[in-house]
């Protein structure tokens, strides 16, 4: 299937330091970068807000909608394709900021993948895996804005089938499926069966060609990097590798 960036390498999203210089320090090697996550609404905020008062970094502006227009209109510029990861607990605000997003040609990403204990206890990030129906709203609600949609999921979840919440939510308008495959890589093929026509990015332990191979045989299109997504002995890398497997006759 074709792309919606390229390279086929993104800079995964990282509370509190994933902002337009992350993105483009990151640029010569990766071809979109997912700024965020960012909480969108009171309850959200709130738990971001918990989280800082425990050190952990997080986005928390005075208005998080200003903050996401401005920050994609400093990429305009990038060669780079922006993606915002989102968190909330209603779909209205998800789909205010795919509004955001689709007026800059922006991905956004509804965050069902965070498993830090405040988000989930007002029913952000990973708990919405295990409500398909919930889930399916926030995509709906960001889909009817014409952005192109991304869901950040995570394998190994108690209770939750992933290949079926990958084809629920491409059913409802996702057009990437962004999977941390945790220690279960065969994830991957399971979810790409599930839902071919998607778009699918594995994430998890991207650091060189090895690990860049083994995503793509499994039928990834592209994959992302997190942590290291700092690092630009990683980056390149990774990069090299991406591109090394496209084009196996490349010198």
């Amino acid at each position: 299937m074709s792309g919606f960036f390229d390279p086929p390498v993104a800079l995964a999203s990282l509370s509190g330091e994933a902002d337009v210089a992350w993105a483009r320090t990151g640029a010569s090697y990766a071809g979109a970068a997912f700024l965020g996550g960012i909480a969108l609404d009171d309850a959200s905020r709130a738990a971001a807000r918990e989280l800082v008062a425990r050190d952990r970094s997080e986005f928390l502006p005075e208005d998080p909608f200003s903050w996401i227009d401005a920050q994609l209109g400093e990429l305009a510029d990038a060669p780079i394709r922006a993606g915002v990861n989102v968190r909330a607990t209603s779909p209205a605000p998800v789909g205010e900021a795919a509004a955001i997003c689709a007026r800059h040609d922006a991905i956004l990403e509804v965050n069902a993948h965070c498993r830090q204990e405040a988000l989930c206890a007002v029913g952000c990030g990973e708990t919405l895996l295990a409500d398909t129906d919930r889930l399916r709203e926030y995509v709906r609600a960001a889909a009817e804005t014409d952005a192109t949609v991304s869901v950040k999921v995570r394998a190994e979840v108690d209770g939750v089938d992933l290949p079926t919440t990958a084809r629920a939510v491409v059913d409802a308008g996702a057009d990437v499926v962004h999977v941390d495959a945790m220690d279960d890589e065969p994830a991957i093929a399971a979810v790409v069966d599930a839902a071919p026509e998607a778009f699918v990015v594995a994430n998890n332990e991207v650091r060189d060609e090895a690990s860049v191979r083994e995503y793509f045989e499994y039928g990834a299109d592209a994959v992302s990097v997190g942590r290291p997504s700092t690092d630009p002995v990683v980056l390149e890398r990774v990069h090299d590798a991406v591109l090394a497997e496209r084009d196996p006759e490349a010198p």
